[in-house]
């Protein structure tokens, strides 16, 4: 690879670090050229893209994005799948993909959001319930002490109701 087609994999890694809302590190060796299409197959189904790029690349494409870190994350065989849309999806997709039998592929850790977490971590990110599930939940706990709240003023009013009724009914009798 020459100066130029590092500069243009270098250049293309950066924007793509700057747009990605998730970064899952991963460590592929192991792997056929067979199995690591069938991933990547199986990952841009779900809009996240999988590179095999250079440590050193990818350290320097790193620099100024959201994927930039201290710590020496780039090292080993290092594959990287990135998502622009659904934060959680990235963990996700790719636990399910090391999840089946005989996968040879290891989460080593990755970013989500500008964060650095640990293979363990991502697991637990991976596992949350999807965006619109836990909206339907927050949507829910906010509307619930609004519907009690309604539900016992209508009550108040209905005994005040009940009581003139039965007053009016006493008079007229």
């Amino acid at each position: 690879m020459n100066k130029k087609e590092k500069e243009a994999v270098v250049a293309d890694l950066n924007e793509k670090f700057a747009r990605a809302k998730a970064v899952v590190l991963t460590d592929y060796k192991g792997m056929s050229v067979a199995e690591l299409s069938a991933l990547r197959v199986n990952l841009r189904g779900s809009k996240v893209e999988y590179k095999v790029v250079k440590n050193t690349l990818a350290t320097i494409a790193a620099k100024g994005t959201p994927v930039e870190t201290d710590k020496d994350v780039f090292t080993g065989t290092v594959g990287v799948a990135i998502g622009y849309d659904d934060p959680a999806l990235v963990p996700k997709k790719v636990f399910e993909t090391a999840k089946v039998k005989d996968a040879k592929l290891k989460v080593l850790g990755g970013f989500v959001e500008g964060r650095l977490y640990n293979a363990v971590d991502l697991k637990k990110i991976a596992d949350l319930p999807p965006k619109e599930v836990l909206l339907a939940q927050m949507a829910g706990c906010f509307s619930a002490p609004m519907g009690k709240m309604a539900g016992l003023l209508n009550a108040t009013i209905s005994k005040m109701v009940n009581a003139l009724h039965a007053l009016k009914e006493k008079k007229s009798a």
